[in-house]
């Protein structure tokens, strides 16, 4: 008995002194990167160009959100632009606000989406439905639940052309509306800090390119090609998958930060929280099952497992000296993983001490999405997403690197 609990406790300090190192890793790529990362603003503006941008924003049932948008995107200090917004079947007041709002500024061109043909996710769809619309050299696409601040197309513009870029995406603040999102969310941003920063993606000597869906501004003809959304049609998360064609097809892609003039909604309930979790396992499992339950596994052990071993250990801690080892090796484990969370939710998301605090429940909340993620995969309704139901059978996802 004693040397089968040693057995297991050493096995279990052995992970977790490797989990401490890789959240160490974490913190220290956290900070580079909240410290080195260039911000929208804050570039010498090289050009007077000022071509026109067709501001492409897909809604379906954006009630709640449609308009703040399109009001703040028709309070823009540039001028040569327009917003081409595409209803996409919605089921509640979205088409009636954007028609409201179409009437009474030239600006905005109404779209209705013709019906989402087979095989296309529905945003994938409505934003090349728009695309066809557009008539601008610029192509700035974003979402219907973002806010966005006065001067966001001219410095867009301005960053875009004063650096010769072929693409720029923008960091958004991440509006936490509910709970279940502001307890989530710090533990799971940590890894956009490492895997997909900006530092990462602006290194022309690394393979990773990503887009922010909230905000992207592109040139027509690097869009087209790259393929336009056709080319990441079935796509869940299109808007990474297109920020990977761009880059690895040799064009110029930058991303910068925006906090301060860019806000943006992640999840809205736990609904939307649930299947934003799931969208991003679901194309992993997809692309290689082997790796991504390896994946699924080391996000368990990384995120939630140290607070359960840390109990266990403190409960059994007067049975052997491996159990005192194992008790430590945990604190040291919950510690860091509190740091990261402490860091992420004030100076990356602005948020209260009190939901680091609570990060082993948001924690347990990512775990378990990404497990019903791969274990729903194959349902025909794998996946709820703006009032649709899709089925990943025979799904391939291919424009995410796992």
């Amino acid at each position: 008995m004693d040397i089968a609990l040693d057995v297991v406790n050493y096995a279990l300090s052995a992970i977790l002194i490797a989990v401490s190192i890789t959240w160490a890793l974490l913190i220290r790529s956290m900070w580079i990167s909240f410290r080195d990362s260039p911000f929208l603003d804050r570039f010498e503006n090289k050009s007077n160009h000022k071509p026109k941008v067709s501001v492409i924003l897909p809604a379906r049932n954006e009630e709640d959100f449609i308009e703040k948008c399109l009001n703040s995107l028709l309070d823009q200090d540039y001028e040569n632009y327009e917003i081409v917004a595409i209803n996409d079947r919605s089921e509640d007041k979205t088409g009636n606000i954007i028609k409201r709002l179409a009437e009474k500024s030239s600006k905005v061109v109404y779209v209705l989406a013709e019906p989402k043909p087979e095989k296309w996710m529905g945003k994938n769809w409505a934003c090349f439905e728009g695309f066809k619309r557009a008539t601008g050299e610029l192509l700035l696409f974003t979402d219907a639940d973002t806010k966005h601040s006065k001067n966001m197309i001219s410095l867009a513009v301005s960053h875009l052309l004063s650096e010769n870029l072929d693409a720029l995406t923008v960091i958004p603040k991440m509006l936490c509306l509910d709970w279940w999102t502001r307890i989530t969310l710090p533990m799971l941003s940590t890894f956009l800090h490492t895997r997909f920063s900006a530092l990462r993606v602006n290194d022309p000597s690394k393979k990773t390119g990503y887009f922010f869906g909230s905000f992207f501004i592109i040139k027509r003809k690097t869009y087209e090609d790259v393929g336009t959304h056709e080319g990441v049609k079935a796509e869940l998360v299109e808007d990474g998958a297109l920020g990977k064609k761009v880059k690895e097809s040799g064009f110029k892609l930058k991303m910068v930060r925006g906090e301060h003039l860019l806000e943006a909604v992640w999840a809205r309930d736990l609904h939307t929280l649930w299947n934003g979790l799931k969208r991003l396992i679901i194309p992993l499992y997809l692309q290689k099952k082997s790796i991504a339950v390896a994946i699924f596994f080391a996000v368990l052990f990384l995120l939630f497992m140290p607070f359960p071993i840390l109990i266990y250990s403190a409960i059994f801690s007067s049975l052997a000296e491996s159990s005192t080892i194992l008790f430590y090796t945990s604190l040291i484990t919950v510690g860091l993983l509190y740091m990261a969370a402490i860091i992420e939710t004030k100076k990356g998301l602005s948020l209260k001490i009190v939901h680091a605090l609570l990060a082993p429940v948001g924690s347990f909340v990512i775990v378990s999405g990404f497990a019903s993620g791969i274990l729903q995969v194959k349902r025909n309704s794998a996946l709820v997403w703006r009032g649709r139901s899709y089925s990943m059978q025979d799904q391939i996802q291919n424009s995410i690197s796992v």
